[in-house]
């Protein structure tokens, strides 16, 4: 009997320190930036932006932990975490938010219990 093979992936994508990348992404998975995107991020999982991440752009995930610098509107459906050193510039749109003495956060925020889940290669999430 022939059994489907198909490897959990336990690792994140990465985009390492140095990498610019202009285009968009989908993943099923997390993500973690520590390079710099321009352009618009679909994840089923956690989206991080590491400390020296730069992203440009709209992001849809389940979760988000912003370290570094982000620029555009995020939506995320459970929970967004802005860390001491994050600055968040935009619109934001989510159902939990923490932010850490030290973040700073320039735009606006609804907060929202029933944000619209995010689906990689869901029409619905691209609009």
């Amino acid at each position: 009997m022939a059994k489907n093979f198909e490897p959990e992936n336990k690792l994140p994508n990465m985009i390492g320190p140095g990498t610019k990348i202009k285009g968009d992404i989908e993943t099923n998975g997390d993500i973690k930036i520590d390079g710099s995107i321009e352009g618009n991020i679909v994840s089923k999982g956690k989206v991080l932006i590491g400390q020296n991440g730069q992203v440009t752009g709209e992001v849809k995930c389940t979760n988000c932990d912003i370290y570094g610098n982000f620029d555009g509107k995020l939506n995320v459906t459970e929970l967004l975490s802005l860390k001491a050193s994050s600055k968040l510039h935009g619109d934001v749109k989510t159902s939990k938010l923490s932010i850490e003495p030290g973040a700073i956060f320039t735009g606006t925020c609804k907060m929202d219990d029933k944000v619209t889940p995010t689906v990689a290669g869901n029409t619905d999430a691209k609009k």
